[in-house]
């Protein structure tokens, strides 16, 4: 087939699946924006392979939306440039938090799989966000309005902020995912969370390696059914539930969330649970709930937070946290009048640095059961 735009794709009709007699693409570079015609491959083609060796430069939002029963074999690696001004003004937008993305994938019977790469160019992002704390960064990667998707055997890297944005999506699996935000200069990688869900059901996170400077995971409003395990986080500020309660009026739940074996290094939090309040390794904070996130004790009192926490077990909790609390490793810090309830604790086995003796157990505004319950004493009230 004569090249077409600024990509060339090899159409071989002998390649596609013989039950659906759909056509394979393969893509090669082009030297310019191999954009347009990666979004044009999967609107024509049941496979679109990116081979070994390739690496396919993105000058322009990929909006690949209502595909079906597509496979995107990703061998080789799609690299975003480092253009700041096209994204921030040309970014796919989302409402929720005001975010951008670089891609898009949406529709039903999605597989992205292949031991490929995806590279968001962070670094410009990192040092320009250093001085400019309102920067619009893209997420690396958005599933939007997806059902029936597998993503495994891919290796993120250099998000200039979220990694993976799942909204609204249902039924969704990632499976050995290798994530690397890091920064090279002295400007960190901020907010590079490794997922997050937002009026989402059904998603799984399994056998993934962590290394950024946010959330390992984040369950954002409205994330019902999660699982995420047997993940390696580092660097991160946790596996976290919110933030809750931000938008005044909007009905926010999570719902039905495990996390297992999950080990954390050079960490800000291990698990924690953080609602907003007010009007409208070594592990900093192994276990916590914030029921007053972003909010000062005299409002968050005034003004309890709107998010109820109920129904929560903490269990099997193990390791030395950094010492960043002296010797706090556990704060469950509800706000007042009854927003925290039946939160149980069992098997904890959490101790701060040597130098800082004894750990220590806080809590607030909650009344806590479980076999480890008496760790805490008698909680705080406010």
């Amino acid at each position: 087939m004569p090249r077409t735009g600024l990509l060339s794709i090899a159409l071989l009709l002998g390649l596609a699946r013989a039950e659906t007699g759909a056509t394979s693409c393969i893509l090669t570079a082009s030297g310019g924006d191999d954009g347009p015609i990666f979004v044009e491959a999967v609107q024509r083609c049941a496979v679109v392979t990116v081979p070994p060796e390739t690496t396919l430069s993105v000058a322009s939002a990929m909006n690949m939306s209502g595909l079906n029963d597509m496979i995107i074999d990703l061998q080789g690696t799609v690299k975003f440039t480092d253009n700041m001004t096209y994204w921030i003004n040309n970014g796919l937008p989302f409402a929720f938090q005001d975010q951008i993305t670089f891609w898009v994938i949406g529709g039903e019977n999605i597989e992205l799989s292949g031991g490929g790469t995806i590279d968001g160019s962070g670094q410009v992002w990192y040092d320009a966000f250093a001085t400019n704390a309102t920067l619009l960064r893209p997420i690396l990667l958005t599933l939007y309005q997806a059902k029936n998707v597998v993503i495994e055997d891919i290796t993120m890297i250099n998000g200039p902020e979220w990694i993976n944005f799942v909204n609204e999506g249902q039924n969704i699996l990632y499976n050995r995912i290798t994530i690397n935000a890091t920064s090279n200069s002295s400007n960190p990688a901020k907010n590079t969370d490794g997922w997050d869900t937002y009026r989402s059901d059904s998603v799984t996170i399994l056998n993934s390696n962590i290394n950024n400077g946010d959330d390992c995971v984040s369950l954002k409003p409205n994330s019902t059914n999660i699982i995420a395990s047997y993940l390696y986080c580092n660097g991160s500020h946790g596996i976290s539930v919110g933030s809750l309660g931000q938008y005044e009026g909007i009905y926010d739940i999570v719902e039905n969330f495990t996390s297992t074996n999950v080990h954390m290094y050079n960490a800000e939090n291990g698990a924690r649970i953080k609602a907003f309040a007010g009007q409208g390794g070594d592990v900093d904070n192994p276990l916590l709930i914030d029921q007053c996130y972003e909010t000062n004790a005299t409002e968050c009192a005034a003004y309890p937070s709107n998010v109820y926490i109920q129904d929560i077990v903490f269990t099997n909790f193990n390791g030395t946290s950094s010492g960043g609390q002296k010797s706090v490793v556990a704060s469950l810090g509800c706000s007042p009048d009854g927003r925290c309830s039946d939160i149980s604790v069992d098997n904890i086995y959490l101790m701060p640095p040597a130098k800082y003796g004894n750990a220590t157990y806080s809590c607030q505004n909650v009344n806590i059961t479980g076999n480890d319950a008496y760790m805490f004493g008698e909680c705080a009230t406010t």
